[in-house]
């Protein structure tokens, strides 16, 4: 197996990397260029405080698109719980007028899109653990 990317924590050997989307609501263009900025720092800087890793981000008009990796007793929910609610609550205090430009005053939408990321392929871990025993 490959063994690329492990990160070695006290009790464990991780590779746990996630691509999480969500979308401001309504799908609403608000995050401009300044605000895109701005809310990468925020996300670097949440990541950082709560203990996960974020690799690579895009911020969009109308969306987010973010790689992180975490040890495995940060829950994935709780990576999204905390980047979109940390960063909607510290933008409406520095932005008002963005509360504005959103209905009922959210900015994020309350679903995500989340998939995990490998190093290696679904179908070479499964060879991998069906030949264990050949290996002797």
């Amino acid at each position: 197996m490959k063994k690329n990317n492990l990160i070695h924590a006290r009790t464990c050997v991780y590779n746990v990397n996630y691509h999480i989307v969500w979308s401001t609501k309504y799908r609403k263009e608000v995050l401009n260029n300044n605000l895109q900025e701005e809310l990468k720092n925020l996300f670097f800087e949440i990541a950082r405080e709560k203990g996960f890793i974020i690799a690579t981000m895009e911020i969009m008009p109308d969306h987010v698109h973010i790689f992180a990796s975490a040890h495995p007793q940060i829950a994935p929910s709780y990576i999204v719980k905390m980047l979109k609610g940390i960063s909607a609550r510290k933008l409406f205090i520095k932005h008002p007028e963005l509360q504005k430009q959103l209905w009922k005053g959210h900015l994020w939408n309350s679903s995500f899109y989340i998939e995990t990321i490998g190093s290696i392929s679904k179908d070479a871990i499964k060879e991998y653990i069906e030949n264990q025993k050949t290996r002797g």
